[in-house]
């Protein structure tokens, strides 16, 4: 990404750079306000950005640029969600084979009894910073411990919506104070500056907006009221234990796929290893479970691998004759997604590939750029414009290293004409860019982490408290003149 070329077209103006966004935006918003996300069926939003990069195509066409330009953009853009598209079919194989395994659930089953509602969801942003900051990898953190943690809300009642904001709370700020983390070593390069002083500078507006977040999710626990009556009578522990050999055996899985990562392997090769050790633990300690999706144990495991499954309450009295609503509740216990439940948020991230990679071929994203640019004509502006751009480019080019790549080389330049710190781009791109993409839901960010934790973007947006938090906190700084470090010019 360090080498990304920004394509800039003379012939387009910002009002044409903006038409297919607005349009994008315009539709998308009647979509979910209007047509209850339904406009154009369960893929709305897939077609929906398909047609801005058409919109975006023909605003290219009156502006001299070539069809096969803009292709060949859509063709550089798709290689690179290659691996990422990998991993959410891994990650999808992964939870189906950690969930006949039993992983998943006796991950629940000894949430149950540390956890309760009242601390839940403060403890859930704690424990998944610390595995993303050991990581460095917000989406291993999802795809593991995230799992897990959006399967013991639901037992003990608790809002998906609040489960997955304090998950990628936690998860993301971990992810953006790691060393390990790409995005903490892509921010400082593209501002000139030096990785582990970049991380003691984001320390300042980092650290407050995370202990923001912990109090305001401890707030909630301590107030809200739980509809979870089936935790309450051990339901849930029962079902638990009726279906799956629960043993600390299991825990073997996750900590060697942590272990992996914190040892540099990469995400693909881990979640690979994680997802194929989940099979042997399901045939080693849960071969009723295996029996029950087909003859063949290794059978039920490819079936776990490919197809979303999902297991049947035991047929005893005391779940048989559980209401509707508790036995839905309880079923999704026992479900796993396979590769088969990706391909939605696989088809989401082509879509927005497609728009964003137009989008670029254009000019329309250096043109935006440049107009926020031209903006800033103080010290916050430049601060502001740098944060504007950075939201713009996850909105535009549905990417977080570009919206990281993209500012990072505009803007580098007049920090540095203000006297400014490398380290001040920086910190901003990261608490802009890295952090608010997973706000879009036609983000690669926003789309990995609703596929994964199974939870809409618009559910956990006002929950993701850490990740909004993030760009007011380089704001407030900004405005106040807080620790704006000053460029130092040393004499030859």
């Amino acid at each position: 990404m360090e080498d990304n070329k920004i394509i800039e077209n003379k012939e387009l103006n910002i009002w044409e750079a903006s038409v297919p966004v607005m349009i994008l935006i315009g539709l998308l918003a009647y979509n979910i306000v209007y047509a209850d996300g339904g406009l154009l069926g369960d893929y709305s939003n897939h077609y929906i950005l398909l047609i801005g990069g058409l919109i975006a195509a023909v605003v290219g066409l009156f502006n001299k640029v070539s069809i096969m330009g803009m292709v060949m953009e859509v063709l550089d853009n798709l290689k690179s969600v290659f691996v990422p598209l990998m991993i959410l079919l891994l990650v999808g194989a992964l939870a189906g084979t950690w969930m006949v395994s039993g992983i998943v659930p006796a991950m629940v089953y000894y949430g149950l009894q540390i956890l309760n509602p009242t601390i839940f969801l403060a403890a859930s942003v704690v424990i998944c910073a610390i595995i993303s900051l050991a990581t460095g990898s917000s989406w291993t953190t999802s795809a593991t411990v995230g799992i897990a943690l959006i399967g013991i809300a639901g037992a003990m009642g608790v809002s998906a919506g609040m489960a997955a904001g304090a998950i990628i709370s936690g998860a993301y700020f971990g992810d953006k104070m790691s060393p390990l983390s790409d995005t903490t070593n892509l921010a400082p390069a593209m501002a000139g500056g030096e990785l582990f002083s970049h991380i003691r500078y984001m320390m300042y507006t980092t650290i407050p907006s995370i202990i923001i977040t912990i109090i305001i999710f401890a707030i909630i626990g301590f107030s809200m009221e739980t509809t979870g009556s089936v935790t309450n009578d051990g339901l849930i522990e029962k079902l638990l234990t009726t279906k799956f050999n629960i043993t600390p055996m299991l825990f073997i899985v996750p900590f060697v796929v942590v272990g992996a990562i914190i040892l540099k392997m990469k995400p693909l090769i881990a979640l690979g290893i994680g997802a194929v050790l989940g099979g042997v633990f399901a045939m080693i300690y849960q071969p009723a479970v295996l029996q029950e999706l087909s003859s063949s144990n290794i059978g039920s495991v490819i079936k776990a691998f490919t197809s979303s499954t999902e297991l049947a309450l035991p047929a005893t009295e005391e779940f048989q004759s559980l209401d509707d609503d508790t036995k839905s509740n309880l079923s999704k216990l026992l479900s796993g997604k396979g590769m088969e439940g990706m391909l939605w948020t696989i088809y989401l991230i082509i879509a927005a590939m497609v728009f964003g990679g137009v989008m670029d071929a254009i000019g329309a994203l250096s043109r935006i750029s440049s107009a926020l640019l031209s903006l800033s004509d103080s010290v916050f502006g430049l601060f502001a414009s740098t944060v504007a751009s950075c939201l713009a480019l996850n909105i535009t080019a549905s990417d977080q290293y570009l919206a990281i790549v993209v500012p990072g080389k505009m803007f580098a330049k007049a920090y540095e004409e203000k006297g400014l710190a490398p380290e001040n781009l920086s910190r901003t791109l990261e608490d802009a860019g890295t952090v608010t993409s997973v706000l879009i839901p036609w983000n690669t960010c926003g789309a990995y982490q609703s596929g994964v934790l199974g939870v809409s973007v618009f559910d956990y947006f006002i929950y993701a408290i850490f990740n909004y938090i993030s760009p007011f906190m380089t704001l407030l700084f900004a405005g106040l003149g807080i620790k704006i470090k000053q460029l130092v010019v040393t004499e030859k």
